[in-house]
């Protein structure tokens, strides 16, 4: 209930934040506020699944109290952390992965999770170092690439995120969610050139995929009213809308930032937080472009 209550409040916001902007038909394709408004889908925010909690019980007996090798009791501390991290308890999971890697140095998936918790911490050292880690071990770990150019997009550093995000996005290039983080870090060098080439990989993704949508939005050719009003299309669960939800506000967070509508965008990134999906990139994240924009706020309201 107090999620829920939590949600209709960031509605509230949103929507006296689009009224103030009025029509954004010379930036955002023709949206108005109402348009937008009239179409936000809220859906139920996910709960903890209780096999999550009783599997994190059982775990944690058997590292307490089983007779195993190092090898073993890294393995159950980074299973566990790995289980902390599903439902949000991100400082429990750093230290199961910490210790993890104290018993078994050469636990790559454990490098990997510390980089992206270090990445939220805006420890950027760190989480550079983490990954380069994981991939010092293993060279051809995709997922290191994608988490490192994130760290490196978020440090301020997108020619170097561009390198590992193309990377990425070569072992995969019908993949939206690669070609989104390739192009959302081209944009910070070169607008106009990261939009053509954003165009031209678009054409290898699937128009059945949901994401295409977030591709054509940022390309102009739907508007945000239009991207809203489809979120629904071809949803069968309340979890799969829920996910959907939390991929949609962050990138129209994403777009907004774009166009300068920063109150805007604040309030999508608060409503991808609010749906739960805490293994979801970008429910990681929006926490983070939060974090940066109460700091860029707070910097410029300094004498």
């Amino acid at each position: 209930m107090h999620s829920l209550l939590k949600t209709t409040l960031l509605i509230l916001l949103l929507t006296s934040t689009l009224l103030t902007q009025g029509c954004a038909s010379s930036q955002g394709g023709g949206d108005t506020s109402s348009a937008i408004m009239n179409n936000l889908v809220i859906a139920e925010p996910l709960t903890v699944n209780f096999k999550s909690e009783i599997a994190i019980a059982r775990l944690s007996e058997v590292i307490n109290n089983a007779q195993i090798s190092d090898e073993q009791r890294a393995q159950l501390f980074y299973d566990r952390g790995v289980l902390y991290d599903s439902v949000g308890l991100r400082s429990l999971a750093r230290f199961d992965f910490t210790h993890a890697l104290r018993l078994k140095p050469d636990l790559i998936d454990a490098y990997n999770f510390l980089g992206i918790h270090y990445t939220q911490l805006q420890e950027f050292s760190q989480a550079y170092e983490k990954f380069d880690s994981a991939l010092e071990l293993a060279p051809e770990h995709e997922y290191a690439y994608l988490n490192r150019g994130i760290a490196l997009y978020y440090g301020e550093r997108p020619e170097l995120a561009s390198l590992d995000f193309k990377a990425f996005h070569q072992k995969q290039q019908d993949d939206p969610y690669r070609l989104l983080w390739l192009y959302l870090t081209e944009y910070e060098v070169d607008p106009l050139a990261a939009k053509y080439s954003l165009k031209q990989r678009a054409e290898l993704v699937d128009d059945r995929i949901w994401a295409k949508q977030v591709i054509y939005l940022y390309l102009g050719e739907i508007s945000q009213g239009q991207f809203v009003k489809n979120l629904t299309k071809n949803v069968r669960s309340n979890k799969e809308l829920t996910e959907r939800l939390c991929e949609a506000y962050f990138y129209l967070g994403k777009y907004n930032q774009t166009l300068g509508y920063q109150g805007s965008a604040a309030n999508f990134f608060k409503l991808a937080l609010g749906t739960n999906v805490y293994e979801f990139v970008e429910h990681r994240y929006a926490k983070l472009e939060l974090d940066l924009m109460r700091i860029q706020k707070a910097n410029n309201t300094q004498p």
